[in-house]
């Protein structure tokens, strides 16, 4: 089990259900019953998600009367993001190289045909 933070991020976020309940707490809070609404499983495992994700930093959990509510956090998505960000530099980098190169090419053939 990998044990540094941005593993546990992306580890967290390899859930579409985790990525699901983020997406609604980007909406606001909400308690365990609203989270699990739009899922076909058990509010135990609903539970369990919350529990990785507040692991991983993702989300906060607070209790008020019988309500547990939870909150988005955005500061470990902004980690995961600033890494990916890196790779993204280099893609875009090697995109425009490739579309310099078939540039050429389009010319070189639109010259010979020309000739």
């Amino acid at each position: 089990m990998a044990t540094d933070r941005l593993s546990i991020i992306f580890s967290a976020l390899a859930d579409p259900t985790r990525r699901a309940i983020l997406a609604r707490l980007a909406e606001g809070d909400a308690t365990v019953l609203e989270l699990a609404e739009p899922f076909a499983i058990s509010l135990p495992a609903i539970s369990r998600h919350l529990k990785v994700l507040e692991h991983a930093g993702l989300i906060t959990r607070s209790r008020s009367a019988q309500w547990r509510s939870s909150s988005l956090q955005a500061a470990p998505l902004q980690e995961a993001t600033a890494w990916m960000e890196r790779y993204r530099q280099f893609w875009d980098a090697n995109f425009d190289r490739l579309d310099a190169h078939l540039k050429r090419i389009q010319a070189q053939q639109t010259e010979r045909e020309s000739s």
